[in-house]
């Protein structure tokens, strides 16, 4: 299952990975923005993550203009490991590397093309694995239990 959500800046590009997304058959649930509704960021940040964090979702995407605000908000959820990503190397780095779990992009930063082919490399990698990886995960876990209280 893939939570995605957007704000009122991201609606379009949004609506073009929930077509991406049903058309390689996926399982979503869509937590909006849909068009002319006025949306803050956090508020559908938080949507996402949760679900996630939950394991209501496996992954999740969100979209605001520029990916920022919604990786920072989502960054905020314990257990969420959420990725800027602006090109399909980062996307494919941060799934194999990092085990992120949430990928951010901006509608003002990517085009449709490149924003699919963005949302086909993260949801298409795996997690290596690597012992170096798994132990780079776990401080970052650490960090969440001091200060996630």
């Amino acid at each position: 299952m893939i939570a995605i959500g957007c704000d009122h800046a991201a609606v379009k590009l949004k609506d073009a990975v929930v077509d991406f997304l049903k058309s390689k058959g996926y399982d979503y649930v869509d937590f909006g923005a849909v068009e002319g509704e006025a949306a803050d960021y956090p508020d559908k940040a938080i949507l996402v993550a949760e679900a996630v964090s939950q394991g209501k979702a496996d992954k999740g995407i969100l979209i605001c203009g520029t990916g920022i605000g919604m990786c920072i908000a989502a960054n905020k959820v314990k257990g969420i490991r959420c990725a800027l990503c602006s090109d399909t190397f980062s996307a494919h780095a941060t799934r194999e590397h990092n085990d992120a779990n949430v990928l951010t992009f901006g509608e003002r930063v990517v085009g449709v093309g490149l924003a699919l082919d963005i949302v086909d490399t993260f949801l298409s990698t795996e997690f290596s694995g690597a012992e170096r990886h798994v132990r780079r995960i776990a401080k970052i876990s650490a960090i969440e239990d001091k200060y996630f209280k």
